[in-house]
Parts: structure tokens; C-alpha cells; sequence
């Protein structure tokens, strides 16, 4: 197959490359990359394609195996890996989160009333909520686990009725 052969057939396949490139991208800006992407490939490959061959197939799967590359790309780029001993990056939450001034008067109102439930309720619950396992306050406490747990339960419903009446 010639250059221009091939160049041809290739141009005339823009409107299932873009079929299918909108159907694995959901996205139209998205979709006119790949099929981009693909072109480029399929024109710097062309010594790759073997003559009497599918076309169509072969700029599928090549656009098929892109699409696939791109995505694992770009979960390995957003992915965080913590090498802290504590894990502090992993439990400190996203730095672009602001707290608005909703927040900030919610967070009090429900410290408010956490502050106000009996010790036997608050502390299992404070320290539920700073993070301990049901085990590690079942054993600072000395209570069985499912004392605990029961406790923790209860001042959520407590919480919940108390924020629902203010």
C-alpha cells in the first residue's frame, strides 16, 4: 500500500475514530485529543501496518491501547504515596479544602453539644473521632468492644437529636 493510499484511508476513518474515541471519553475536547493521538501514531507506525490488512481495526486497537495508557497515566499521577513513619500525609486530608464560615459555625455548635453529653458517652466518642480503634479505646477505657461500640451509637443519636432541635 502506498503513502497516499494509506494517508487516504486513514482520513476517511475521522468519523469512526471520533465515534469511538467520544465513546470511551464521555468527553468531546477529550475525544478530538485521542483521535489526535491516534493519527499521530498510526502515521509515525505506518511501516508497523501490514499490507492487506484491516485499517480500521488496527487504528482501533491502536487508539483502544492509548485510551488505556492516558487513563493508567493519569491515576498513577494523581495518586499520593505517603513514605511519612506515621501516615500523616494519608490522614491530613486535602490542603485545598477551606473551611467557610458555615463550617467553622457548624464545627461549634456540634463541639457544643459533644461538649455537653456524659463522659461515658463523650470520651469513647472523642476518641472515635480523633482516629482510636473500637480495640484501642475498648482497652484504654477498660470496656468490652461492644460497650464501646454502643456508646459511640449512642452519642451519634444523641448529636443528631440535639443539632435537629437547635
Amino acid at each position: 500500500m502506498s503513502t497516499m493510499e494509506f494517508n487516504s484511508q486513514l482520513a476517511s476513518l475521522q468519523d469512526n475514530l471520533t465515534y469511538f474515541a467520544q465513546s470511551l471519553t464521555q468527553n468531546a475536547d477529550d475525544a478530538r485529543d485521542l483521535v489526535q493521538e491516534t493519527y499521530l501514531k498510526a502515521l509515525t507506525y505506518r511501516d508497523k501496518f501490514e499490507a492487506n490488512t484491516n485499517l480500521k481495526a488496527w487504528t482501533y486497537t491502536i487508539m483502544k491501547n492509548t485510551f488505556i495508557n492516558n487513563y493508567r497515566r493519569n491515576v498513577k499521577m494523581s495518586t499520593k504515596f505517603d513514605n511519612t513513619n506515621d501516615l500523616i500525609y494519608l490522614n491530613s486530608g486535602s490542603a485545598s479544602e477551606e473551611a467557610t464560615p458555615d463550617s467553622i459555625l457548624s464545627h461549634k455548635e456540634i463541639s457544643e453539644v459533644v461538649s455537653k453529653l456524659e463522659d461515658e458517652h463523650r470520651i469513647p466518642f472523642q476518641m472515635h473521632h480523633q482516629g482510636y480503634k473500637y480495640k484501642e479505646i475498648a482497652e484504654h477505657l477498660d470496656l468490652s468492644i461492644g460497650t464501646v461500640k454502643s456508646r459511640i451509637f449512642f452519642s451519634r443519636k444523641k448529636l443528631m437529636k440535639a443539632l435537629k432541635e437547635n
